[in-house]
């Protein structure tokens, strides 16, 4: 099946209530324990969230790296506006929130200790856009970390995801995760992405629909 765009940013405030109140406690608690492994407990440096959406991954993190800062990015100012509201009612460690489109984000240092992102890479019309930021902001050492979707191999097979994993969430949801599946790419796909991008990443597909990208920055 052949990838089918979608909007690179959330901007209805509709659709982005919808999101932020979903529950995806299962998903990015599970991306946040495989970050774990990866990275450790005891990390205390910088970190940046790409695509960090109404935050709550962002919070996840914070949360289990109290002692770290935390930059996170997204284009969409209203995602940001819950995100912020969210963190100050319930009194969350700071994460410093930056309205920015990759890749002309102005950021407030020049490098991170580690790079993750969520769900983003799909969202991109153009894949590099994602790797050309991680090299960007990265420095020898950083450590990064991805999850996204993946395309399945049809549309019927898309639908019956959403039937399985979203059928009780809103329909503004279900259309949503449709059409990321469509948006999103194959493993071997992103593993020639990195290839271009000489990222000599690990990319382990962990589920019927997630890919986890690890790697460390030569």
């Amino acid at each position: 099946m052949i990838r089918q765009l979608e909007p690179e940013l959330m901007e209805d405030p509709g659709q982005v209530q919808a999101y932020a109140q979903a529950d995806f406690e299962i998903p990015h608690n599970h991306f946040i324990q495989r970050l774990k492994t990866f990275i450790g407990d005891d990390f205390k440096g910088a970190a940046l969230d790409l695509g960090c959406g109404s935050g709550d991954i962002s919070r996840r993190f914070a949360q289990a790296y109290p002692a770290s800062r935390l930059h996170a990015v997204d284009g969409s100012a209203v995602m940001l506006d819950y995100a912020e509201a969210f963190v100050n009612n319930h009194a969350i460690e700071p994460i410093r929130f930056i309205q920015g489109r990759l890749p002309d984000v102005l950021l407030p240092q020049p490098s991170y200790g580690i790079i993750f992102s969520n769900s983003l890479l799909h969202h991109l019309p153009d894949p590099q856009t994602l790797w050309q930021t991680v090299k960007r902001f990265s420095r020898t050492g950083t450590r990064v970390v991805i999850m996204d979707l993946l395309r399945p191999g049809s549309t019927d097979i898309a639908r019956d995801m959403v039937k399985t994993y979203a059928g009780d969430e809103p329909a503004i949801l279900q259309r949503d995760f449709y059409q990321s599946l469509l948006a999103a790419f194959r493993t071997e796909e992103i593993i020639a992405q990195l290839a271009e991008a000489k990222l000599p990443f690990d990319v382990r597909q962990i589920s019927d629909r997630h890919v986890f990208i690890t790697g460390t920055v030569p």
